[in-house]
């Protein structure tokens, strides 16, 4: 599991295009997620659920609609 979060890490941040970006964010919050429930820590894994996973990719996603008008 850490090596497919330091992975996830290296390939988001290398990721250019927006979209991509959003998407590959929302995927390393579910990672990183699942990451802490194996370390025994719900709480924060929930955090990172609705941070991580949901928040921050929707938006990105709103500002790249925000953009484009």
């Amino acid at each position: 599991m850490l090596v497919l979060t330091g992975a996830g890490a290296a390939v988001l941040a290398v990721t250019r295009d927006p979209v991509r970006l959003a998407i590959l964010s929302a995927i390393y919050g579910f990672v990183l997620a699942v990451l802490f429930t194996v370390f025994q820590a719900p709480d924060v894994a929930l955090s990172e659920i609705a941070v991580g996973a949901i928040a921050y990719p929707l938006v990105i996603v709103v500002a790249i609609a925000k953009e484009r008008e």
